[in-house]
């Protein structure tokens, strides 16, 4: 069998946020349920992370305390991705430095470059950084869409080791499966489809739903990867309307709210972020009673 560097659940981490600074002891106690429950690894960061509103020192902040918490125990992702190619590789070259696993380097953003721009993007930051990287697509939040044919380009690259494709365009990892090296890790960060895409070779899901619910994440994960779809189709019922939920408003304020819930946090989020609506919050309690959470 291929052995894959990136792999399983891995969780799109919040972060706990206090009066606009980061809630350190609240994202340790965090990292802490998540690797205990037994997930594979975590994305300190990333979108779910508020990356695109926090500063500078604390973005590394916490990937740096992500690092230390996590001691080896799983991998850890940072994100690292920016608009400007210099900046990602800052970013990135900050992760090596304080020990991350990999990073995940997200399309440039608003600027909306072309396939070849985003070819020589990647290429310069995986020249720039020895460490592994993993691809982040996704155009509903970036605005360009990174083709089929610029990522299997990208795959030769020797540091480019996979993709998190959060399109929910399931055929996508099908084409991947069959065009590019069988090593390439296809990951997927749609919760609701991860199911159907790892049916079609899919190894792992960068997921949003494991900050609420990492147990049952990790269950679904493991029925699947034993062939028993009957027990996968069971927790993909029982999460399918958390997963829903957790978008009922701006991503990752619904998370926040269901871990407040939890007791795990609070609900503060950066603005332009605002917490979540009023009418929003019954149907997410209901499918985190549906999900058996409280």
């Amino acid at each position: 069998m291929i052995a894959h560097l990136f792999k399983g659940v891995i969780t799109a981490l919040i972060t706990p946020l206090r009066d606009g600074n980061v809630d350190e002891v609240a994202f340790k106690k965090l990292l802490e349920r998540q690797i205990a429950a037994g997930v594979h690894g975590v994305v300190p960061m990333g979108t779910t992370g508020e990356s695109a509103t926090l500063h500078l020192d604390q973005h590394k902040r916490v990937v740096e305390m992500c690092v230390e918490q996590a001691a080896g125990r799983i991998k850890v992702i940072a994100g690292a991705g920016a608009s400007a190619t210099d900046k990602a590789i800052e970013l990135t070259r900050f992760a090596k430095t304080v020990g991350a696993d990999g990073v995940l380097s997200v399309t440039p953003y608003y600027n909306r470059p072309s396939q070849a721009g985003l070819q020589a993007h990647f290429e310069a930051v995986a020249d720039a950084v020895q460490i592994p990287i993993l691809l982040y697509n996704v155009p509903g939040r970036t605005g360009v869409d990174l083709a089929n044919e610029t990522v299997a380009a990208l795959a030769k690259h020797p540091n480019i080791v996979g993709i998190k494709d959060a399109t929910g365009d399931l055929p996508r990892v099908s084409w991947m499966h069959a065009h590019i090296d069988e090593g390439f890790d296809l990951i997927s960060g749609d919760d609701p489809s991860y199911l159907g895409y790892a049916a079609q070779g899919g190894v792992g899901v960068i997921s949003v739903t494991s900050n609420v619910a990492p147990e049952a994440m990790v269950a679904l994960h493991n029925a699947v990867q034993s062939g028993d779809l009957v027990t996968a189709r069971e927790w993909q019922a029982r999460l399918i309307d958390l997963h829903k939920a957790l978008f009922l408003d701006n991503s990752p304020s619904p998370t926040k709210y269901a871990l407040s819930r939890l007791g795990y946090c609070g609900e503060d989020v950066l603005l332009p972020l605002v917490t979540t609506r009023d009418e929003a919050r019954p149907h997410i309690d209901a499918a985190m009673s549906a999900a058996g959470i409280i």
